[in-house]
């Protein structure tokens, strides 16, 4: 496949460091703007698992799992997910 072939040129040393970077980076506007990064990230975990649980849910009514849907499928729920998060605001 073309994605392990361009995977197996990566130096993976360096994307950590630079990913490292980008965390650290993101960790101190975090506190720049007076918000708690872990707090922020935990509220983050708990709305995508919110949200993950709810798109298993209508896979389920429609008779399917995970493991046999295709990936613009679960594109698809996952925005219809957020549509009606934001109908209820």
């Amino acid at each position: 496949m073309m994605e392990e072939a361009v995977m197996a040129d990566i130096d993976q040393e360096r994307v950590d460091e630079e990913v490292g970077d980008l965390l650290f980076a993101v960790v101190n506007l975090a506190r720049h703007l007076g918000t708690n990064p872990e707090k922020a990230l935990r509220k983050a975990n708990l709305k995508f698992e919110k949200r993950f649980r709810k798109v298993e849910m209508k896979l389920r009514d429609n008779g399917k799992n995970l493991q046999e849907s295709q990936l613009d499928e679960l594109e698809m729920l996952w925005q219809e997910v957020k549509r009606e998060e934001a109908q209820k605001i």
